[in-house]
């Protein structure tokens, strides 16, 4: 084939809305426990330890897997690492829908471990986040990436709220193991559709047609594509840990989305527990108050970095999670309205400050964006999985009360969130954003 007869496919759009698809099939793994947290600690007579972790079991393969995947897309594009991510999460949840099918509700407890084992797989699409935003990241220009990863993450984000509010009714109107055979399905359809319609970005397409680097470059320039991977995956990875600005990113984005990871599957245990809830309005409690709102003002959040910097906006956004958590240890478990407005502020703090943090993963190792977004997305994610089973700790120490007391948590990761953030901006923010009276 002559290079000069490669025509490129796909657009930046293009690459945005199947780079959104393939994440919100994937990320909806994130609720895949929390609706049915009660019903399985009842029957496996479950403690609040291996409680948290159930819940948080997915998160353990969806943010370390984020590493090397992200990574991958500096060295292959996007397509066939989010595919291989796909895969992985359909066969785990395949082999739990099997498991549901023939044993469900006389499950036994040694088959905890076997659905544990299934969440870890099926937590795999949650690592789909790091290898969109790369992909995403290489579509378009540097000062539309806020706006258009802020689209990418919003949307996304939506699915595990929207799975949490469905799934509690479906679990009511078709029972338990038709409801994720049903999931099994969306997800199994979902995956054949990225795989027919996804393309990478110009640069990977130029380069897999056989085009030679540097002719590969200039081309994918002419058509709009300013970052170019520099490197291997394990040399993006490298590159990417070499700058100090990489981990300050993880630690901020292990309180933020961390958080909305461990407390969206997390909420639904605390509603039904503190205040005696039905699953349902549990769920509806979730995907509302906090979910939804944090995946939809994810936009915002990275709108106003491009405006006026991620550092301020994050020093803002931490705060809120602050007082937030604040405002649901006050609550304790007696009052509903005042715990109902923490966990909403919560929700948007952490919405917000997601969208500010990665619109810096660009802009501070613009030549390892997909390694970088491999170690904050990966190890940030990480909370996720960390955090549920220290909230279960409170509650085993201190019963009912612990479900809020252990919000103490984000207190602490929220301080600290801020003193980074505004360490970042003091020494870079200034340099990097246009001062705000020049907008």
């Amino acid at each position: 084939m002559e290079s000069n007869s490669f025509r490129i496919k796909g657009s930046p759009m293009t690459g945005l809305i199947m780079a959104t698809f393939g994440f919100f099939i994937g990320f909806a793994a994130v609720s895949l426990y929390g609706p049915v947290a009660k019903n399985l600690k009842e029957i496996l007579g479950l403690s609040g330890f291996l409680l948290g972790l159930l819940v948080a079991a997915p998160n353990l393969t969806g943010s370390l897997l984020r590493i090397p995947f992200a990574a991958w897309v500096d060295k292959a594009g996007g397509k066939i690492p989010l595919t291989t991510l796909l895969v992985l999460s359909v066969i785990g949840m395949g082999g739990l829908s099997t498991l549901l099918y023939f044993y469900y509700p006389n499950l036994e407890p040694w088959m905890y471990w076997l659905i544990l084992f299934f969440g870890f797989l099926s937590g795999c699409g949650i690592a789909t986040f790091s290898v969109g935003i790369a992909q995403t990241a290489y579509w378009f220009p540097e000062n539309k990436q806020g706006f258009a990863l802020g689209i990418y993450a919003g949307v996304g984000n939506l699915a595990p709220g929207l799975f949490g509010l469905v799934l509690p009714f479906a679990l009511k109107e078709i029972g338990l193991t038709t409801s994720y055979i049903l999931w099994f399905g969306f997800l199994l359809v979902g995956t054949v559709i990225y795989i027919l319609f996804a393309k990478d970005a110009p640069y990977f397409q130029l380069i897999k047609s056989g085009i030679p680097r540097d002719e590969a470059i200039i081309r994918a320039k002419e058509k709009g594509q300013e970052l170019i991977p520099t490197g291997s995956l394990i040399e993006s990875l490298k590159n990417s840990a070499r700058h100090i600005e990489t981990w300050a990113l993880v630690a901020l984005y292990f309180t933020s989305f961390g958080g909305f990871l461990a407390l969206t599957g997390w909420f639904i245990v605390f509603w039904v527990e503190s205040y005696d809830m039905e699953v349902r309005h549990a769920g509806l409690l979730m995907a509302f108050g906090f979910s939804l709102l944090a995946s939809v003002i994810r936009i915002f959040g990275g709108w106003m970095s491009d405006k006026i910097g991620g550092e301020l906006v994050s020093i803002v956004a931490f705060g809120m999670i602050l007082i937030g958590a604040l405002i649901v240890i006050s609550g304790g478990n007696t009052n509903f309205s005042v715990s109902l407005a923490g966990e909403i502020l919560m929700g948007a703090g952490m919405g917000i400050a997601n969208g500010a943090v990665f619109k810096l993963v660009p802009k501070y190792v613009p030549h390892a964006t997909g390694g970088a977004a491999g170690w904050v997305g990966g190890l940030g994610a990480f909370g996720g999985f960390v955090v549920p089973p220290i909230l279960g700790i409170f509650v085993q120490n201190f019963g009912i009360s612990g479900y809020s007391k252990g919000f103490i948590v984000y207190v602490l990761l929220s301080v600290m969130a801020i003193i980074i953030s505004g360490l970042l901006w003091k020494a870079y923010g200034k340099e990097i954003n246009k001062p705000i009276e020049e907008l």
